[in-house]
């Protein structure tokens, strides 16, 4: 767990008296120094714009990983330095948010940032099940 992480969970001077069945943490606490990167949802399209793959709810989330990862990179980041995800899949079968969440939070381990995810009606692109929306912090 990144040093954000682990000073919100110290801030308090304990541990929240929340579910520890949560796979992510509560907060995060970006220091005074520290450069936000607020990186545009991550969509699983391919080099030339294609979704992909139709119908696939876990590709896509790896995906949309991928894509998130090489933003961050252009940005001087990397996914350890996420502070906040909210996650988008286009369902209302609990299963397909459950099986996003596996791939992505797989992804992301050991690193457990605050992270949302929702069932949504529709996403921008023809044939779109996931996309990742994503805050990081750098140090300066």
């Amino acid at each position: 767990m990144t040093r954000f992480l682990e000073a919100a969970e110290t801030a308090i001077g304990s541990r929240p008296p929340l579910s520890d069945a949560a796979e992510y943490a509560y907060a995060a606490i970006t220091p005074p120094g520290t450069t936000l990167i607020h990186a545009a949802g991550a969509c699983p399209l391919d080099p030339d714009g294609t979704t992909t793959p139709i119908g696939d709810v876990r590709g896509q989330a790896a995906l949309c990983v991928q894509n998130l990862e090489q933003s961050l990179l252009a940005a001087g980041a990397t996914l350890t330095d996420l502070v906040k995800t909210t996650v988008y899949v286009a369902s209302s079968d609990q299963a397909d948010l459950v099986a996003a969440w596996e791939v992505i939070r797989d992804a992301l381990a050991p690193h457990r940032p605050p992270s949302t995810l929702l069932g949504v009606a529709a996403l921008g692109y023809d044939d779109q099940l996931v996309e990742i929306e994503a805050v990081a912090a750098l140090r300066q």
